[in-house]
């Protein structure tokens, strides 16, 4: 059986879909973009601050899975400009211990949910 994730600390799904997934000792989070929970505003100041945002949303699905950013096995990053990458590598950095990151792939893509720059989906395991 799967287990649907859900937190209030994250943005709520606005459609068919859940924040995360646990099968097994797998989880498979959805998409995170840079929407507050508190206040359904779209933090987008900056790259940096966007992706900081993207990252404590993802911390927030990972801790209601009761996991940190140590189990996370694989990461997909999807953004608009290529351009940010250098900014969104050093905030999505800052999360991982370098010696025990994960898997990843960063794609450029031709729009992402509500226009935003950067978002962030992880597999991580127990």
């Amino acid at each position: 059986m799967k287990k649907i994730i859900f937190t209030k600390n994250a943005p709520a799904p606005i459609g068919p879909y859940s924040q995360a997934v646990l099968k097994g000792n797998t989880l498979y989070t959805s998409g995170q973009i840079a929407l507050d929970p508190s206040t359904g505003e779209l933090i987008t100041s900056s790259i940096e601050a966007e992706t900081e945002q993207v990252m404590q949303n993802m911390k927030a699905v990972l801790e209601a899975a009761e996991m940190t950013f140590e189990n996370v096995v694989k990461t997909t990053i999807f953004i608009m400009d290529m351009n940010d990458f250098a900014q969104i590598n050093t905030v999505y950095g800052s999360y991982f211990d370098e010696k025990s990151a994960p898997a990843r792939e960063t794609v450029q893509v031709a729009c992402l949910p509500k226009n935003v720059n950067v978002e962030i989906s992880m597999i991580a395991i127990s």
